[in-house]
């Protein structure tokens, strides 16, 4: 693609830091309220693991056709179509909870927002990497940092609603109503690109999108790009299982009330976002390996004291920042050093997102069952070896300069 004029750069990047916000926000506006939605519904631990698997699958489900999706529509409509998807599964979240009362609505619902949020997050990801490349700056850890703001937005307007009792229904809807109207504003910048099937007039000979989607394919041969998506799982893994759990650990493993429980969850947010805003220059400064080492071991460090350090309310603030900290850099570093091979850069970006999210599929039923039979705090130990995992993991996203050649 020809060098972009620097205003268009800027209006590209901030583009791309728009729809990580608006997919942040929708996780977050949902996260918020799972007490309010067990509550409204009296349903049991193993039952929300089982709500939550609904996501889980079309989170799946939309990273595995996002591949197809942006070959076939492009970047641009792709993402139109993914958050509006989001938007649909919020609406039926909240009807399902606070307006009919119904857990198969619920179910419907968290499928389709897990379809939309999984193949935007692909595509996100793959225009945040390609703005990197061509502004010539860590950009990353930002972007993601940005999907943090939105999930403290998230949390903080969650935790309002809980606190004024305002019905799950009226919230979600009102929060997707705000990521519709402004995801069709946002994408008017991001450029059209031929790589991404953007452009179907392009006087260039192109593959068909069916052979393009097959080579995307492909790249899951390469076993340091599995050991890069080792390193995203094991964060992911850690950070969807906060997302997905700490507000109801709070409540029934320390024994706070709802909105205390939305509050940590925005504490951990927070702590995610501080990570990757300064993720970048940390990452300059000292490389991928030891960055990612050392935000394993403040993970491990953070959820043992959550779940052994008792259940003082400071005790359990500082435990959630460590806890933030140390998964804040393993999504982004993990999408940067995929993209590092800049001829299939969208390909490789595409495949460690999947595996990544293969955590939230895994996740939500294995720790709902575990923490319905031994508590949710002795559940999260399972987020400990993970974490362990990824920093033993950590040599494969080395920068590429920095890699010893092969003999």
């Amino acid at each position: 693609m020809p060098a972009s004029p620097r205003r268009g750069l800027v209006a590209w990047r901030n583009a791309v830091f728009t729809i990580f916000f608006l997919s942040g926000l929708s996780v977050a506006s949902w996260v918020a309220r799972i007490p309010a939605v067990r509550d409204d519904l009296q349903i049991s631990l193993d039952t929300v693991g089982l709500v939550i698997l609904g996501m889980s699958v079309g989170s799946i489900i939309g990273l595995t056709c996002s591949a197809a999706i942006l070959a076939r529509f492009g970047a641009r409509i792709g993402m139109i179509f993914s958050l509006c998807l989001v938007a649909g599964g919020l609406v039926f979240i909240g009807l399902g909870s606070s307006v009919f009362g119904v857990l198969p609505v619920i179910v419907i619902g968290m499928a389709i927002f897990g379809f939309g949020n999984g193949s935007v997050d692909v595509m996100m990801n793959v225009e945040g990497a390609a703005a990197e490349r061509e502004i010539g700056k860590t950009l990353m850890p930002l972007m993601h940092a940005f999907f943090s703001f939105g999930t403290m937005a998230g949390a903080a307007l969650g935790a309002g609603a809980s606190a004024i009792h305002l019905p799950v229904a009226a919230h979600l809807a009102a929060i997707a109503l705000l990521i519709v109207a402004a995801v069709f504003v946002t994408v008017r910048f991001i450029p059209i690109r031929e790589s991404v099937g953007d452009d179907p007039h392009t006087a260039a000979p192109r593959q068909p999108w069916v052979a393009r989607l097959r080579e995307n394919l492909a790249v899951f041969a390469d076993t340091r790009l599995l050991l890069i998506g080792v390193i995203v799982l094991g964060t992911s893994f850690a950070e969807g299982s906060a997302n997905d759990w700490i507000a109801l650990a709070v409540v029934d493993g320390h024994g706070f009330d709802n909105t205390t429980g939305a509050i940590v969850f925005g504490v951990f947010v927070t702590a995610m976002t501080v990570g990757r805003v300064a993720g970048g220059p940390i990452l300059d400064r000292f490389s991928r390996v030891p960055v990612l080492r050392a935000c394993a071991a403040l993970g491990v460090a953070g959820l043992s004291l959550f779940i052994f350090g008792g259940g003082s309310l400071p005790v359990v603030i500082v435990a959630t920042v460590l806890w933030g900290l140390g998964c804040a850099l393993g999504f982004p570093v993990g999408m940067s050093a995929a993209a590092d091979d800049e001829k299939h850069a969208a390909a490789r970006v595409s495949a460690v997102a999947i595996i990544g999210y293969c955590a939230f599929l895994a996740g939500p039923p294995l720790l709902g069952f575990l923490g319905q039979h031994f508590g949710i705090l002795n559940a999260l130990i399972v987020l400990l070896g993970l974490l362990v995992l990824a920093g033993l993991c950590a040599p494969a996203a080395r920068e590429a300069s920095r890699r010893v050649p092969a003999n």
